[in-house]
């Protein structure tokens, strides 16, 4: 599907549909205004006789206006001006895009005159838009026999005015690249373990800079993570027959192709039963989704790259399968990271910090800007935050204010929590350095303070997506989440440096 900016008068256009607004109690929105003018008063009349209240979410389509060269008009209704937050624009975005799939509607034209959001900003609503757009017309059939039938939606055109078309253009070519990192993010995670392997991650990972000439791919395997020392990595896939992999990304956008990058770290557990600790079957099947850091490093590389910033970027995966063959590493073994560190493993199905400890180890040699780590680490931040919020932890607060703040941005929310020296004496260990699980009280927060031990010599900060990375239920799916912070963060970052060298 393609997207433009086009300019005009609204009641000129020729599509198979115009996407009008109109607000409370019927108020007309300027662009429904004028389409209201030149069908003799047609919108009006529908206000006046109670077929068209402007409520919130409220969705009519009408046919053939007399004076209009549009086939039909779509008439939504923008609500209260205080209640055009984030989540009710995406609601109203999905309302549209489900109205003119279900309709067979080829081509759209969109003029809401900037009132669907109560952020008065054209690029962040034209984004939000292009991505949630997309986001609703995403459709997995990679292992269906039966293919999904072809989305008759092939051109969404956004009517904004001349002032501002340079600035939605903008707002498009970057909302598409980050909605392109979303759905790769979502097709990887949603396959299934026997599909998604390390070595598949991997080959995902050469594809991707097969596809860009600005990123770069090292893999490596067991033998070399051995010789570097990464015991603790290692020892997560013991246990399965599939190899695990450390896959090294470098996106080189900056002219010094010897600037120091900034890094993003991903949880690659393609599949965890909890290893010799091993889960619960009910609902085990969505493990295959613990890979979902991992998939948002990859999303947000492609949408980085795409974007064309002008920064470097390094992507690291750490990637392994958790199985509890006779190999398998057992409750109370212990292993020695790459740091040098011992760590008493008590929960086998505590890896996801066993993997990354090693590969935020490894991402130091690049001597990073800044370090993020994601991962669908624990259980407790889904009880701490829900499914709504990413969690986030950091050793600096200025990190963390960014990462918030493009969260927000993004409408792709984190909340941080408390990375304080007393939670620290959780993970005390009789036998190690360190124990890999600190009991149940703060479970995200010990998780974090155990990776934060291995992150020392930099600026870091961890997103705990275990709440947000996919849906349950009949709604079950990748969500893609967070690619869109992420891309956030990068894209501010790139922003800040050109402004700073004009």
């Amino acid at each position: 599907m393609d997207f433009e900016i086009v300019n005009g008068p609204v009641e000129t256009l020729e599509t198979d549909c115009i996407v009008v607004g109109v607000e409370a109690e019927g108020k007309l929105s300027p662009s429904a205004a004028a389409l209201d003018k030149a069908t003799s008063g047609y919108l009006k009349e529908l206000i006046d006789n109670g077929d068209i209240t402007g409520k919130a979410g409220e969705l009519v389509t009408l046919f053939k206006l007399p004076g209009l060269k549009a086939r039909r008009v779509m008439v939504v209704g923008l609500g209260k001006a205080d209640e055009r937050k984030d989540r009710h624009y995406r609601k109203l975005v999905t309302a549209i895009a489900g109205g003119l799939k279900k309709a067979g509607i080829a081509s759209a034209t969109i003029a809401l005159d900037g009132l669907a959001s109560d952020q008065e900003d054209t690029y962040r609503q034209t984004r939000q838009l292009v991505e949630w757009i997309t986001a609703e017309l995403y459709q997995y059939d990679a292992t269906k026999s039966k293919k999904a039938d072809p989305i008759k939606l092939e051109m969404i055109s956004l009517l904004l005015s001349e002032d501002d078309t340079e600035l939605g253009e903008g707002a498009l070519l970057d909302g598409v690249s980050i909605a392109n990192g979303v759905n790769s993010a979502r097709d990887l995670a949603n396959l299934p373990g026997n599909i998604c392997t390390p070595s598949y991650l991997a080959e995902r990972a050469i594809a991707l800079a097969e596809t860009y000439e600005s990123i770069e791919v090292e893999v490596l395997d067991e033998a070399q993570m051995e010789e570097l020392g990464m015991g603790s990595l290692l020892s997560v896939g013991r246990g399965s027959a599939e190899p695990s992999k450390l896959i090294v990304m470098r996106y080189t956008g900056a002219d010094d192709a010897e600037e120091k990058p900034h890094a993003l770290v991903g949880k690659g557990i393609t599949f965890d039963t909890g290893g010799i600790s091993l889960k619960p079957g009910a609902a085990m099947d969505e493990m295959k989704y613990d890979m979902g850091g991992a998939a948002s490093v990859l999303g947000a590389m492609e949408a980085v790259a795409e974007m064309h910033l002008s920064i470097n970027v390094v992507g690291v995966i750490a990637a392994a399968e958790n199985m509890p063959g006779s190999k398998a590493t057992k409750p109370g073994d212990i292993v020695t990271t790459m740091s040098g560190q011992t760590v008493e493993i008590l929960n086998t199905d505590a890896e996801g910090r066993l993997v990354l400890c090693d590969a935020l180890t490894y991402v130091g040699r690049y001597e990073p800007q800044s370090v993020i780590d994601i991962a669908t680490l624990t259980g407790a931040c889904i009880i701490a935050l829900g499914h709504q919020a990413t969690g986030l932890l950091s050793n600096d607060d200025d990190l963390a204010e960014s990462l918030l703040d493009a969260g927000d941005y993004a409408a792709d929310r984190a909340w941080q929590l408390p990375l304080w020296d007393e939670f620290q004496e959780q993970l005390d260990s009789n036998f190690a350095d360190i124990a890999n699980i600190g009991g149940r009280p703060a479970g995200t927060i010990t998780a974090a303070c155990f990776l934060s031990r291995f992150t020392t010599e930099y600026r870091w900060a961890h997103l705990d997506i275990a709440g947000v990375a996919w849906n349950s239920g009949k709604a079950k799916g990748a969500t893609g989440r967070c690619v869109p912070l992420l891309s956030q963060y990068l894209l501010d970052l790139s922003e800040q440096k050109d402004l700073a060298e004009d």
